[in-house]
């Protein structure tokens, strides 16, 4: 099922298999995506929000100079712009990261919803306050934190996402962004990140190589980054 990581059991909120057919069934259709597409221009009037099912997503505004501020990164099983359908519109671009394979819901679907199944409608505000969540915690990275602690905060914040869609096993998981990537979402320049990567490196905390970043000790990295999971509400494995 296309939808099977949107809101992952391992969360508070979960989908019955009714939701989950209505939200299959609502589907217009599915792209496959280059790297380093635009999907969304700011401003551009919209009619569908976006399901992230493959790759990676970003949001970005771009300074007078053409520089770029990466907002926020979408994994899959993230609405990538959910906040369209109200909106319409949105003041910010979305573009892919990576190749990706994304599913279209148009706004007649999702008023649909909205009308017929209000359970369902909540669960799909859970997905947009919880973007409002990780945005707060951006915000304190780039406020509060040195360059280490933010590159720091952020591949633990990664991790723990994809873990609860089973991307990662909690030390391993693959995230073909580039360096310069990792600059922008963290506001600091490339050479700067180079350092960064280096020092977390030498720690033995984690590495990131080839698209792939293996966390050594992922509790001392999240305490480097001063990372606090509750803002994710991911409900915690246990075992029987």
């Amino acid at each position: 099922m296309l939808t099977t990581r949107f809101l992952q059991s391992r969360r508070h909120i979960e989908l019955t298999t009714e939701e989950r057919e209505r939200l299959e069934g609502s589907i217009a259709g599915v792209n496959q995506l280059r790297s380093r597409t635009l999907v969304v221009q700011a401003d551009q009037v919209l009619d569908h929000s976006t399901l992230l099912l493959e790759g990676y997503m970003c949001r970005y505004i771009d300074d007078e100079r053409g520089l770029r501020q990466l907002v926020a990164i979408h994994v899959p099983g993230d609405f990538v712009d959910l906040h369209a359908y109200p909106l319409k519109s949105l003041d910010h671009n979305v573009s892919t990261l990576t190749p990706a394979s994304t599913a279209i819901f148009p706004h007649t679907a999702l008023q649909a919803i909205n009308d017929e199944m209000p359970a369902l409608t909540k669960k799909l505000w859970f997905a947009t306050v919880l973007d409002a969540a990780i945005h707060r915690a951006w915000l304190f990275r780039l406020g509060r934190l040195d360059a280490i602690g933010r590159v720091a905060h952020f591949l633990s914040e990664t991790n723990l996402r994809l873990m609860a869609v089973g991307l990662s096993d909690g030390h391993r998981y693959a995230f073909g962004i580039t360096q310069n990537d990792l600059a922008e979402i963290c506001g600091l320049t490339s050479v700067h990140v180079n350092r960064v990567m280096r020092s977390l490196r030498e720690e033995r905390l984690c590495v990131f190589r080839s698209g792939l970043v293996q966390i050594d000790d992922p509790e001392a990295l999240a305490r480097r980054g001063q990372f606090k999971s509750n803002y994710l509400y991911i409900v915690p494995e246990t075992t029987t």
